[in-house]
């Protein structure tokens, strides 16, 4: 698809967005973002899981097997370490995740998933699932891993120059 250029003097084109405006990338990549999260939130509830956000799942995903610390969860993930806190607070009280305090800082503790936790990750991996099947059916097996292969490689290219692409927000 050929790019129009666009000049102060040239009048703005309504009409030219309107053509555009379904293959732009923001919009189409914003469109399916929203459509994980609502239907990962959805199955999720079904299942029995109603007290979690499918904004939540990248907190849960930088876990590790033997601890995290708080601080080093919010570098992981780009928040604060104020909102990482809420977060894993929240967390804790709905019973997906437990902390220790450190035997080293007792200021700090090690943050681990605990069995509900496991078992979330488990429904939440299956949900992935589900859609990744949907758009199978829908543009064919080859297309869909053709793009994932694609934006795999976008995000690599991309963290090479700009580090890891974090900053997941928090919304409670």
């Amino acid at each position: 698809m050929k790019t129009e250029v666009f000049t102060a003097e040239k009048p703005f084109d309504f009409q030219f967005f309107y053509k555009i405006r379904e293959r732009t990338l923001g919009r189409v990549m914003s469109k399916m973002k929203r459509f994980m999260g609502r239907y990962i939130e959805q199955r999720l509830a079904e299942i029995g899981f109603t007290d979690f956000k499918a904004s939540y799942i990248a907190f849960l995903g930088n876990l590790e097997e033997h601890g995290i610390t708080n601080n080093e969860l919010a570098k992981r993930a780009g928040v604060t370490k104020q909102a990482m806190s809420k977060i894993v607070k929240l967390l804790e009280d709905d019973g997906y995740i437990y902390t220790v305090k450190s035997e080293r800082d007792s200021r700090s503790s090690q943050i681990f998933i605990n069995e509900r936790g496991k078992e979330l990750m488990v429904a939440v991996y299956s949900c992935t699932e589900e859609v990744r099947e949907k758009f199978h059916r829908i543009a064919g097996y080859e297309q869909v891993e053709q793009m994932i292969d694609t934006m795999v490689l976008l995000v690599r290219e991309i963290e090479k120059d700009t580090g890891p692409l974090t900053g997941i927000q928090c919304s409670s």
